[in-house]
């Protein structure tokens, strides 16, 4: 993001501990496994390489109406195209033979071909409306891994309520900026008094400068919040400040999870937000570090101010996330600000999903082309339903006519150019 959380990205939090991931470098966001449906793939796909050589020409293009998406006609995309806006309000910033967004994902096209559909995202609409608009600008084009691998994932943002000083049960600092943290690329090294540096220690040994803390809260807040990588502080007086992520200590994650179910601590059952949370209520405190400082990796966050209620902290592309409006996506296959058609599993949801998403926003363990992290929103309720959400599912660019009819693979029947 930028680091989102929200991570990063980034969750279902049998994933964020079971098998860690997020966002830029970022949080750690769910990589859960739990069991879920099989989803049929489309024969009209974009087929995917390596991140060095991001998408292949893909098979010949379907004739461009929304006919190859299942349950278009019920979807409703306005937060996708809401969020869509304003990542066009960057892109449209930019001269139009840019690329789009990286070069990573060349195959997204440059500045100039998204204009027009960027410049009809205006007005209210209602659902048919917001349809209707996507179609007479986009054609859907499906993502695939030859490998076969689907996955997506939710996150949130969490309020947390938080205390100015240490007293009662908060008693753990929420850490900002810290004055001895030296980024240098994928290095995190700390200064020392003598002005000689090493590596960042793990947060074991870690000790906050009370000077830079940004608030207390209870410890196992606290580090839920170091897992989901932003969060809303709520404090007695009812003020309310973002504290979002700043930077890490440079350490991998180790799954708390893993830990605990190691040792016999938790069932697999209880390998969630909710039962690791049970579980530090019961345990000896003495334990309860121990199992938290058994994940070296140490976040840090800065206090923004929440300027609008209504919406998520910045993600990677540096806008507030939008609740399902927004999406993290492994950017070595991807381009930031790209709209796209999900259709996955949501029991929080209902069950069978789909819905228009805006990649804003990146993941430490959101890898592979048809992999998702979905921002669910803020507070208990959308936590709730991110932390069920790990299924398979499929994965469709919302392309420009230009951009689609590009990707045709040589050789494919000659078949006139797709048009909405």
């Amino acid at each position: 993001m930028t680091f989102s959380l929200l991570t990063r990205i980034y969750p279902a939090f049998l994933g964020v501990f079971v098998a860690a991931c997020a966002t830029s470098p970022g949080p750690e966001q769910n990589e859960a496994a739990r069991g879920s449906v099989s989803l049929p793939v489309s024969s009209a796909t974009i087929s995917v390489g390596e991140p060095s050589d991001p998408f292949a020409a893909p098979i010949n293009i379907p004739a461009g109406n929304f006919s190859a998406v299942p349950g278009w006609g019920a979807i409703d995309p306005r937060a996708g195209l809401e969020a869509f806006r304003r990542s066009c309000r960057l892109l449209l910033a930019r001269s139009d033979d840019n690329a789009f967004v990286s070069d990573r994902a060349a195959w997204a096209g440059r500045v100039g071909e998204w204009r027009t559909g960027c410049g009809a995202l205006s007005g209210s609409l209602d659902a048919q409306a917001a349809r209707l608009l996507i179609e007479s600008r986009f054609i859907p084009v499906e993502v695939v891994d030859p490998k076969g691998q689907q996955r997506f994932t939710g996150y949130f943002e969490p309020i947390i309520d938080a205390r100015r000083r240490r007293q009662g049960a908060f008693t753990a600092a929420i850490p900002g900026p810290p004055g001895d943290l030296i980024v240098n690329g994928d290095q995190r090294l700390q200064r020392l008094p003598n002005g000689r540096t090493r590596a960042y220690p793990p947060r074991s040994s870690i000790r906050p400068d009370p000077g830079r803390v940004l608030g207390y809260a209870h410890p196992a807040d606290v580090f839920f919040l170091q897992i989901q990588g932003s969060g809303r502080l709520v404090f007695e007086d009812g003020a309310t400040i973002r504290a979002a992520y700043h930077a890490h200590n440079g350490h991998a994650f180790v799954s708390t999870a893993n830990w605990l179910l190691a040792r016999g601590e938790i069932s697999r059952g209880e390998a969630s937000m909710q039962g690791i949370r049970a579980w530090m209520d019961r345990a000896p405190p003495a334990r309860v570090a121990e199992a938290i400082n058994a994940n070296p990796r140490y976040v840090f966050f800065e206090a923004q101010p929440v300027t609008n209620p209504g919406l998520g902290p910045a993600g990677a592309q540096g806008l507030p996330l939008t609740a399902l409006g927004s999406f993290a996506i492994d950017p070595g296959f991807h381009a930031l600000g790209l709209p796209y058609v999900v259709e996955t599993t949501a029991p929080g949801l209902g069950g069978l999903w789909r819905g228009v998403l805006v990649s804003q926003d990146t993941g430490g363990a959101i890898k592979g082309p048809v992999r998702g992290d979905i921002f669910f929103g803020t507070g208990a309720v959308a936590g709730d339903r991110a932390g069920t959400m790990n299924a398979p599912g499929r994965l469709w660019a919302l392309l420009p006519p230009a951009v689609a009819n590009r990707l045709r693979r040589p050789g494919a029947p000659d078949n006139p150019p797709v048009s909405p």
